[in-house]
């Protein structure tokens, strides 16, 4: 028996000896690579950046990446968030990977592909993301699951209050500081920072949450447009469009300031040399203002709702100063990186390839004329498809239009061949995703429910935006994401979840609410099967509406509330799928609390 013991510790510590040479080998050959900063911005159109011909704004720290790397002239994105997010994050088509949505589970990106972080960790490189997520809450979606050693922002996809608003930092609700856009930078240039000091290299993801509404900015930055004279805004703009155009290019000069201040910490620390600086947009521009003469905004398959500018700086490698007409999109750019930073594919097929060809100095006509670039690029939104190639876009209405000869869409054009051409394309492509669309539900059972207690993570996330709810309760706004319940006034109304429960246990309960004085009292309980939960709230948490006092124009999305956490007790889940649901048992006053978040925490199994 000692002589088995022995041998088995003795290949036990083999094995850990293998272990620990691969983790030192990958870090040894990560630190010759280059550093990644990736920053996407939010709702920001093709034309809001003077470098796109806007004169009515100035992005020089932007446009620097241009004028010190390659613009992509022709870079196509998706019409809304959430799956240019995941487009960029797999190299993939959204609709393969089950993105359907932007809200209530529909922006989950499926658990069957890794993530460019996930290869980017597995070189060995420090990983993180800072900003708005839009891929999924709960583990094993959120992002600190999905390759991300850090994460710090939100998983919404929108966030209703841009003035220290609470955040998530790694799965657990914290305050944030300061004007949104500038917090997150802040949170970036800190992880570079601790980067760099330790000699490591890193892979920072830095998703912005603006123009984005509501339309929240600092008062420096919105006194430049509150009474400027916008010399290129569309004509025939009602006074609240034109109020928005201000704000929207005022938050677009703030980003400016911010990847200026990225910028300046590279140089600092002197490694601007070794790291490969990446910009684009999610979607075309969330209201009516100067886009370049494209047709098209945010929610389009249009070139004015999927084309976004791309700068990609590295000045060591990627040539300064030129403009790549060749057609490109966000499913590229993960086997772009891979290659700039010798840094293996994930396993899963890949739909973009790689632009290394036309960002290291080749000369454009010989590099475009490979293979790979006489392609197709697939834009879908809402039951809308369009396709483009190197010439033309066919689109949703069966037009053709030669962007080459008319890159404003004005004028379709009458040809047979290549309308044909690109339909049969189209039609590939969509009976290609529609049927591993239809094979990933079929082998993905439970994905459609809300994860709890997934073994990876002691928390889970449950917000209003993913719940339902019975009776008179009402959604503080029809947009789900960032809303709230409020008007609980019948004890036959409830809120529920349909969950999955990765692993039976015991999880303690906290519920964020509101609720005045005079509804102390108020009876709460959380149950599932033959689990339950009951405790009485005891103490008030009155607030106002929290966000208009701050926005520029009247917002579409839900003001907020100042939710505190208040301690419902311990319940006992069952293993697998089940119903959640929180009701209120006596209500002495008026109504019971408005309701933002339920919070699990995993305790015993």
């Amino acid at each position: 028996m000692f002589f088995g013991r022995f041998f088995a510790t003795k290949r036990l510590g083999c094995v850990w000896l293998t272990i620990l040479a691969v983790l030192a080998a990958a870090e040894t050959l990560a630190a010759d690579r280059p550093n990644v900063i990736v920053m996407l911005s939010d709702d920001q159109g093709f034309g809001d950046f003077s470098h796109c011909g806007n004169n009515d704004i100035a992005t020089p720290n932007i446009d620097s990446l241009a004028r010190d790397g390659t613009f992509f002239q022709n870079f196509y994105v998706c019409p809304v968030c959430s799956p240019t997010r995941a487009e960029f994050l797999t190299g993939r088509y959204h609709l393969r990977d089950g993105v359907s949505g932007v809200s209530s589970g529909g922006e989950r990106l499926s658990l069957e592909v890794k993530t460019i972080a996930d290869a980017f960790c597995d070189a060995g490189y420090r990983t993180a993301a800072f900003g708005k997520w839009h891929n999924g809450m709960q583990p094993p979606w959120h992002p600190v699951c999905r390759g991300f050693d850090e994460f710090y922002g939100f998983c919404s996809g929108h966030w209703g209050h841009y003035f220290s608003p609470p955040l998530d930092h790694n799965n657990t609700i914290v305050q944030g500081e300061g004007f949104l856009a500038d917090d997150l930078t802040n949170h970036a240039i800190k992880f570079i920072e601790d980067s760099a000091r330790e000699s490591k290299p890193f892979f920072v993801y830095l998703p912005f949450n603006t123009p984005h509404s509501p339309m929240q900015v600092p008062d420096r930055f919105w006194q430049r447009f509150a009474d400027k004279d916008l010399k290129q805004l569309p004509e025939g703009l009602s006074a609240d469009e034109v109020l928005h155009a201000r704000a929207a290019l005022a938050m677009c000069e703030n980003l400016d300031e911010n990847v200026g201040r990225v910028l300046e910490k590279l140089e600092r620390l002197k490694i601007q040399d070794n790291t490969i600086v990446v910009y684009f947009c999610d979607n075309g521009p969330n209201g009516k203002r100067f886009n370049a003469g494209l047709k098209g905004r945010k929610g389009s398959v249009d070139e004015g709702g999927v084309r976004s500018p791309l700068f990609v700086r590295w000045p060591t490698s990627v040539a300064a100063g030129r403009t790549v007409t060749t057609i490109a999109g966000a499913i590229d750019l993960l086997p772009t990186l891979a290659e700039l930073c010798s840094v293996g594919l994930p396993s899963q097929s890949i739909d973009g390839v790689s632009l290394v060809p036309l960002l290291t100095g080749a000369p454009e006509s010989k590099a475009e004329s490979l293979p790979k670039y006489d392609r197709e690029i697939f834009s879908h939104w809402n039951d809308r498809y369009s396709v483009r190639d190197t010439r033309y876009r066919l689109d949703a209405n069966g037009q053709l239009f030669d962007l080459r000869a008319d890159p404003q869409q004005k004028e379709p054009v009458e040809n047979r061949e290549e309308k044909k051409r690109l339909a049969e394309a189209l039609k590939r492509f969509r009976n290609k995703t529609e049927a591993e669309n239809l094979a990933l539900k079929q082998t993905s059972a439970g994905e459609g429910a809300f994860r709890v207690g997934d073994r990876s993570h002691r928390n889970t996330q449950l917000p209003a935006r993913d719940a339902n709810a019975v009776g008179k309760i009402k959604r503080s706004n029809k947009y789900p994401n960032s809303s709230w319940f409020t008007n609980w006034v019948n004890l036959d109304d409830y809120i529920f979840w349909e969950v999955d429960v990765s692993q039976a246990g015991q999880f303690e309960v906290d519920v964020y609410y509101c609720l005045d004085k005079s509804d102390i009292g108020v009876e709460l309980s959380l149950s599932a099967g033959a689990g339950s939960v009951t405790a009485v709230i005891d103490h008030a948490n009155e607030s106002g509406l929290i966000g208009g006092a701050e926005d520029r124009l009247p917002r579409k999305e839900s003001l907020m509330k100042a939710f505190k956490p208040f301690r419902l007790g311990r319940i006992s889940l069952k293993e697998g799928p089940q119903r959640l649901k929180l009701e209120t048992r006596s209500i002495p006053g008026d109504r019971s609390i408005d309701f933002s978040t339920l919070i699990l925490t995993k305790v015993a199994n």
